[in-house]
């Protein structure tokens, strides 16, 4: 399904991991597979796609959604405008602009690329984490900050556990 078999290519387009809650008979997270007989060409919308053969898309959107009530999420309008807009653009349709892998969503990973993670086609693997903001502060100045905080925190900590011991020497067992 991946790679293909005699000299045809493999049928894997894009994978999809969605987040779990989505559905009412299952709380449990699903994956979207989709499939092309022929990733080569193609025309959607009268505009031809481009060669995806030695590739696929993976997407996770286990992120996206709100819940509705206590048990159950769901995407917003905007959410699957995001997904669809991906795998769109990444196929080459015209209207949906031009492409590039997000990190921590979308990437298109070459064949090499999925053979090396022994052909696991799980977006997560793929995607890797978002990128973070970095917000100036320098590292050691960050940790030193931490540092103190954490200090802090135990001797606040310790106050209260003497705080504790005092009060429980004084109750008597019945």
């Amino acid at each position: 399904m991946i790679e293909g078999v005699d000299g045809k290519p493999g049928v894997v387009d894009c994978m999809v991991a969605l987040p779990g809650q989505l559905f009412y008979s299952t709380q449990i997270p699903v994956c979207l597979w989709f499939l092309a007989r022929d990733k080569s060409n193609g025309v959607a919308m009268d505009a031809k796609l481009r060669d995806r053969r030695d590739e696929i898309l993976f997407i996770d959107a286990r992120k996206l959604g709100h819940m509705v009530d206590r048990t159950r999420k769901e995407f917003s309008d905007a959410d699957v405008d995001k997904i669809t807009h991906a795998y769109h653009a990444w196929r080459g349709e015209g209207e949906a602009g031009a492409y590039a892998d997000e990190p921590g969503f979308c990437k298109a990973a070459s064949l090499e690329e999925i053979k090396g993670h022994g052909y696991v086609l799980t977006p997560g693997r793929y995607v890797g984490a978002e990128d973070i903001e970095d917000d100036g502060i320098p590292f050691a100045e960050r940790f030193s900050a931490l540092k103190e905080k954490l200090d802090s925190q135990f001797a606040e900590a310790d106050l209260l556990a003497e705080t504790i011991r005092g009060r429980l020497t004084g109750v008597v067992p019945k």
